[in-house]
Order: structure tokens, then C-alpha cells, then sequence
């Protein structure tokens, strides 16, 4: 159950489906029904399948690989290696370092060795079984703390005054999330006649596959054409490439269509995951909670390859003081290479390690002021006109003393009840009836940047074109960015129908012959893709000459136009000082959690979580709240429950039997508050709003458990034997500070 309350409720201004309204989702009922294609699903006559051969081992020479034993297998048609490459044999989305194939040593446990294509998958998979690699395993560094390599380090500096009169200290750490997405990573790959490869691929980037792939292929990029197919979320995972180029390399080789999907346990090992961050804070206050300073070192685990982590690291930086005023900062954040699986982008992205720090730091901070955790936050607050850590100054609204002193208002769930074993920790497997349970009661608030930040050249392009058809306006959106779930289909047509004023609107398949969308991710495309469609249907708008939809189009035609659309510009960060305007837009969610905790057991059952958050401005209040509903849930994951676990290089849980999630019965009832203060310079005035959930929930789900338990939990995720174990007399690594 949920209650939500908008502050300044948006109106529809294009009919009943336009901006502002819950327009309906043109993928829902098929979702629901299962007649959804999902890339998983798809089907070509006469295609074959691929399998991928990955390594046993986090890091090892490759002395040799005989694949004659896999060729001798009826049905087996190709067995290619780093030898097959056809073009370049190095891909990244940042810096080309990770092999297509691997050449002559693997670097993390599951890196790809060899592909087989066969006329069935059970017959491709026993193939690369039959495969014979000779390794000769080395010491893997698996310990960031021990690792040379570095992916960037970036430091803030900010005054000079590291001395105050309460000081509080605190180590933490936070282990490694996977997206857990229920698709697997899937595609189609079809050889095309012009001697180009067309792939059909679930990906939250088209774009930036294709410029990586070509090389690879060795072709231009225009004979390497991709097209959406049905995405069965991200979260960030698919912003790299996985099976991609694969399958590309088996279609070309074969001239047949070849088909790689993963299953749950590879999938595990082919995409990357949240960097595991060990953090150390410091926080000097005045005796009435005024912050002076804060001092961090954050070291982000980048694993093998580098993906993303520069910007995840500059994300870590830059955000590192939390939504805070603070005259004086002095922060290291380091991503390093080790041998554990690679990482990269995660929903939150480099903010959601350093908010469970500094708020942890905040309660702590107020416990030695003697003020409430809200009291505390209210005191140091941004808001419009603020300095952040970096000195970009927040020239939008940002009312976050307001948005905690709601957050506290809000009515607090009712009394535990013993009654119903289904409220307590444990449910019905009645491994309590109530006599060591505890409520906690936490708080979180947390700051996101939006859109790509640091300089980088973030746009989107959109074609819109309005024509007759059986007499009536109809309207196609075409743009290439990518719908994963979070409904960006829905806010396209909606926007078409505000700026038009024609209800018939088709948004065509995302694909690479229209210009660029960007990433889905970085909370972006309401933002940047929207700005662009916007922007495309108000130029057709102009060419109606104030003319009524149709009477236009039956005078002049069909009207397509194209436009791009780039937010203001941002800068890299000093490299020294990390001073610099880096990021286009920053964005506030906060959350109060209330859990019980069976303190004997060391179980917890979240009862309720409320949030508060400022959007801008409401595209569509349904998926919106979706969107603030999803990103706490995996907040509460974060918190409670989900972790890879990682020894010496190797994952242990790499299934959804041993790698836990969130499920409908572990999600509480939530009370939401949207707020409406919309950005001057954002399109319709409004602010991302699918990652700020889930930095803030993390933390005030902890905080919560800590005011239950007594303990410090300076660790995420916040294991059973951390609160059980600790309440027994034993120190656990949930203790440690």
C-alpha cells in the first residue's frame, strides 16, 4: 500500500494523455499478459547458437587452447578465439583495455576465452566444454587496498580549517550489488547483405555499442546497425557490452544469424557490478552541530577492467560531503584495478557509496551533539545559492531543511502488534513471538548528480514528423534512447501530444539510424531526450503557421523535423583541487525508515519507509512513483540482503537461490511526498528522479537498525550475524570502526 501526496499536483496540457497526467504505458497490458518480446525471445529461421567459454580462474596465464575436441562434435559449425578477431581486439567504455577475447592471459574469474556457434545450444554448450584451455593460474590481487594500479584519483580540497570542537570518525564499508535484472543479457546478431552485421540487442546505450563494435568487426559504423529490442531491466549493467560482439563475430564468420543468451549463473559474470568501497570519514563540528569540516579517503574496488569508474570516482569525489554546507573538505577518492569481477555503472553511481558514509557520519555526529538525526541535517542543510564541496554553486531549488521537516510530520506506522506473526521478523516461520524484537527508527537524505557530468558532450537527437493518415494528425517520434522498464516510451508520446496537441502518437523502435540518445542512465533521458523531442516537436509546431493540426498537414504535407538538444555545459574537475562546475543538475530524495529487528535472531523486518523527494516537475505521477518505489527497494537490498560474494577472486553466489533480493514481501508499505519546484533550465522545468531513491534509503534503513540494536554497523550489507553475533558479546565486521 502506498500514500502518496503531491505538493503542487502537475496538470495534463496536451489532452488526456499529454505531460503531467498517468499516461498509460504502451508496453503494460503486454507485460502483464507475457506476450512482451523480450530480446531473450527472439527468433530468426535458420539461425544457430552461441555459447561463450569463460575462464575458471580470477587471474592466469593462457599457455594454450586446443579446440579440435569442440569442432569433432556433430552440429557444431565454429569454435573462434582472440585469433578470429577480425578488426581490433580491444573494446571500452572508457578506455579500450578489455580483450574481445582473451589473448594470453585472463584477468577475472569469467572472462571470455572462446565462442562456439552450433545448430542447438545444449550442443554449442558441451562444445565449449569440450574445449581445451592450459592456464597456469597466478596470484590474483584481489585486496584494493594492496592494488598498484590506479583508474583515476581525484581530490577536493576546500579551506583550510581542519580543527573543531566535536569530532567524529568512522570507518565503512560497502560490499558489491549486482543489478540483478530479471532478462538475462540476450541477442540476435544477422549477417546483412552489404557485408555489414545488423543486431537486434537489449542494451541501455545503441550508440556506444556500435562505436565499439565496429572496430572490433573491423567495419565502419555504418554497416553496423543495432536495433532495440526488449529490455528486461539494467540498472546500469548493459551500458557495457557483453555478448554483443560475439555474436557479431559468429554471424559474420557463419553468414547465418546467431542468437547468445545468457543464463542466470553466466550472466553474473558477464556484466559488471557496483564497486565495493572501503571509505574513511572524518566530521568536525561546533558544539551546536555546525559542521566545519569533513575529511575521506574513498577507495572504490574497480575490478579488471576499467568500464566506468572514472566517472563513478568522480561522482564519489565530488558528492563525497553529502548535500551538506561545509566551509572546509579535504577528500581522495581512488579506483583501482584488482582481479575481482570488473565494475561500472549501478544505479546511484559512485554517490550511493559515499551517502552511506557521510550519513552514517551525521547520526554519529549527532549523537556526540546531543540532537535528533533530523536536527542535525536541518542544521547544515543546502539549499538554493549553496556551495557544494567542488564550489558549484546550486542555482536551482533545493529545499532539503524543508524536505526533512516533512519527512518528520509524516505519521509514524502503528504499534507492533504480536498478533500476526506475518509483521515480525521472521513471519510465519514463527522464529519469534515478539520478545527480542526492537524498533528502530532511521533517517537518510541523499544527492545525485543528472546527466553525464565532468564536460562530457551529453545530448540526445529526436525526428518528429506529423502527417495525415485515413484523414487524421498522426505523429512518429523517433529517437535511439533506449526504454529498460523505466517508461521513456510513455514520456516521449506524452510530450508529443503537450507540444502538438495530437493525441495520435506512434514512438518508433530506438535504433542507429537516427542520431544519438545518450545512455539511459545518469537519470538522463526524461531530461536530455525529452529536451530534444520537445525541441523537435515545437520546430513542426512552427511550420503549422498557427494553423489547427490538420488543416496544417492537409496544406502543406507531412513535416518531419530533427533536432538535438545539449544542457548547459559542464567542466572537468580540477585534478589538483577538484573545484569546478562538474554537474548539470543535482537532485534530493530523503527517507525515514522504521524497522523491527529480532535482536536474538538478528533479523529484520523493514515495517515502513517514507520518502520526500523534489522532481522538478511531475511527467507522469504513476511512473514516477514507480520510479521512487524501484530505487528504494534496491536501497533496502543494498542495506539488508544483497551482496556478491567475492574470496580470493572467485564469486560464490552467482544465482537468485544464493544472491538475495527484495521481494513484495520484503518491501514495506511506503508514504511518498513529490515535490514541484521546478529548475529553471531543465525542459518543463523538470529533475531526474530514478536514482536519488536509492542513495537515501540505504542509510536511513541502517540507521534504523542501528537505533533498534545499539550497534555501530559501519558495513552494508547489515548481515544477521553482524546484529546477533554483536549482541552476544562477539565482535563482528559490522561492529568494526
Amino acid at each position: 500500500m502506498t500514500e502518496t501526496v503531491h505538493s503542487t499536483r502537475s496538470e495534463g496540457v496536451g489532452g488526456s494523455e499529454g505531460v503531467g497526467t498517468s499516461a498509460r504505458r504502451p508496453d503494460a497490458a503486454l507485460k502483464v499478459t507475457g506476450e512482451f518480446a523480450y530480446s531473450s525471445d527472439l527468433w530468426l529461421d535458420g539461425m544457430v547458437w552461441g555459447v561463450t567459454l569463460r575462464s575458471p580462474h580470477p587471474s592466469a596465464w593462457i599457455r594454450s587452447i586446443d579446440v579440435g575436441p569442440a569442432l569433432r562434435i556433430p552440429g557444431v559449425l565454429a569454435v573462434l578465439t582472440h585469433e578470429d578477431v577480425p578488426g581490433e581486439k580491444f573494446y571500452g567504455l572508457d578506455h579500450k583495455d578489455q580483450p574481445v577475447l582473451a589473448i594470453d592471459q585472463v584477468r577475472h574469474q569469467g572472462e571470455p576465452v572462446a565462442l562456439v556457434a552450433a545448430e542447438h545450444p545444449e550442443t554449442a554448450r558441451r562444445a565449449a566444454e569440450a574445449i581445451v584451455v592450459a592456464y597456469e593460474p597466478r596470484p590474483a590481487v584481489t585486496d584494493p587496498r594492496e592494488s598498484r594500479e590506479y583508474v583515476r584519483r581525484q581530490p577536493v580540497r576546500k579551506g583550510d580549517t581542519f580543527e573543531a570542537e566535536v569530532v567524529v570518525t568512522g570507518e565503512y564499508e560497502v560490499g558489491m550489488q549486482d543489478q540483478a535484472f530479471l532478462g538475462p543479457e540476450s541477442g540476435l546478431a544477422v549477417p546483412a547483405e552489404d557485408g555489414g552485421v545488423d543486431l537486434f540487442i537489449a542494451t541501455q546505450w545503441l550508440h556506444v555499442d556500435r562505436d565499439q563494435l565496429a572496430p572490433c568487426l573491423g567495419l565502419p559504423p555504418e554497416k553496423v546497425r543495432l536495433t532495440l529490442s526488449g529490455v528486461g531491466g539494467a540498472f546500469g549493467a548493459r551500458e557495457d557490452l557483453s555478448m554483443q560482439v560475439h555474436a557479431c563475430m559468429l554471424a559474420l564468420r557463419l553468414n547465418r544469424p546467431v542468437k547468445i543468451v545468457y543464463g542466470r549463473e553466466e550472466s553474473f559474470f558477464g556484466h559488471v557490478h557496483r564497486h565495493p568501497a572501503r571509505m574513511r570519514y572524518e566530521h568536525g563540528a561546533t558544539r551546536d552541530g555546525r559542521l566545519v569540516y569533513v575529511k575521506a579517503d574513498i577507495l572504490l574496488d574497480g575490478g579488471a577492467y576499467c568500464s566506468s569508474s572514472p566517472a563513478v570516482v568522480g561522482n564519489a569525489a565530488s558528492l563525497g560531503a553529502g548535500p551538506y554546507e561545509v566551509p572546509n573538505v579535504w577528500i581522495d577518492a581512488v579506483g583501482v584495478y584488482t582481479n575481482n569481477p570488473p565494475c561500472g555503472a549501478m544505479r546511484g553511481f559512485g554517490a550511493v557509496q559515499a551517502c552511506f558514509a557521510y550519513e552514517s557520519q551525521m547520526d554519529r555526529l549527532a549523537e556526540a551533539c546531543g540532537l535528533s538525526p533530523v536536527e542535525i541535517r536541518v542544521r547544515n542543510a543546502v539549499s538554493q545559492g549553496s556551495a557544494l564541496a567542488t564550489g558549484q554553486v546550486i542555482d536551482s531549488p533545493a529545499p532539503l531543511a524543508a524536505m526533512l521537516r516533512e519527512l518528520e510530520a509524516m505519521p509514524m506506522p502503528a504499534a507492533r502488534t504480536e498478533a500476526d506473526l506475518r509483521t515480525l521478523p521472521g513471519g510465519v516461520s514463527q522464529t519469534t513471538h515478539g520478545e527480542s524484537v526492537r524498533r528502530g527508527v532511521g533517517y537518510g537524505v541523499g544527492l545525485k548528480n543528472i546527466c553525464f557530468s565532468e564536460g562530457f558532450d551529453d545530448y540526445s537527437t529526436a525526428r518528429v514528423r506529423a502527417e495525415l493518415v485515413g484523414g487524421e494528425p498522426r505523429v512518429t517520434v523517433h529517437t535511439a534512447a533506449a526504454e529498460m522498464g523505466q517508461g521513456l516510451v510513455t514520456v516521449q508520446g506524452q510530450i508529443a501530444r503537450t507540444e502538438l496537441g495530437i493525441e495520435d502518437v506512434t514512438v518508433a523502435t530506438a535504433d542507429t539510424s537516427v542520431g544519438s540518445a545518450g545512455s539511459s542512465s545518469a537519470s538522463r533521458q526524461s531530461y536530455v531526450t525529452g529536451g530534444a523531442v520537445k525541441a523537435a516537436c515545437e520546430a513542426v509546431r512552427e511550420r503549422f503557421k498557427g494553423l489547427p493540426p490538420r488543416e496544417a498537414l492537409a496544406r502543406f504535407g507531412p513535416i518531419e523535423e530533427i533536432r538535438e538538444y545539449r544542457h548547459r555545459p559542464t567542466y572537468p574537475m580540477d585534478p589538483v583541487t577538484g573545484q569546478g562546475d562538474s554537474h548539470t543538475q543535482l537532485a534530493l530524495c530523503v527517507h525515514r525508515a522504521v524497522v523491527d529487528v529480532d535482536t536474538e535472531l538478528g533479523l529484520v523486518k523493514v515495517v515502513e519507509l517514507a520518502a520526500v523527494q523534489d522532481v522538478g516537475r511531475i511527467m507522469n505521477p504513476q511512473a514516477l512513483e514507480g520510479q521512487i518505489h524501484g530505487g528504494t527497494a534496491q536501497g533496502l537490498g543494498l542495506a539488508l540482503m544483497e551482496e556478491i560474494q567475492v574470496r580470493e577472486g572467485r564469486v560464490l553466489n552467482p544465482s537468485f537461490t544464493d544472491y538475495l533480493i527484495p521481494t513484495m514481501l520484503d518491501m514495506p508499505p511506503m508514504q511518498l511526498k513529490i515535490l514541484e519546484n521546478p529548475d529553471p533550465s531543465a525542459p518543463y522545468g523538470l529533475r531526474g528522479a530514478g536514482e536519488p531513491p536509492t542513495l537515501s534509503s540505504t542509510p536511513a534503513v541502517v540507521a534504523a537498525v542501528r537505533a533498534a540494536t545499539g550497534l555501530r554497523l559501519t558495513r552494508v550489507p547489515v548481515r544477521p550475524e553482524d546484529i546477533a553475533l554483536s549482541n552476544h558479546g562477539e565482535v563482528s565486521d559490522g561492529e568494526r570502526s
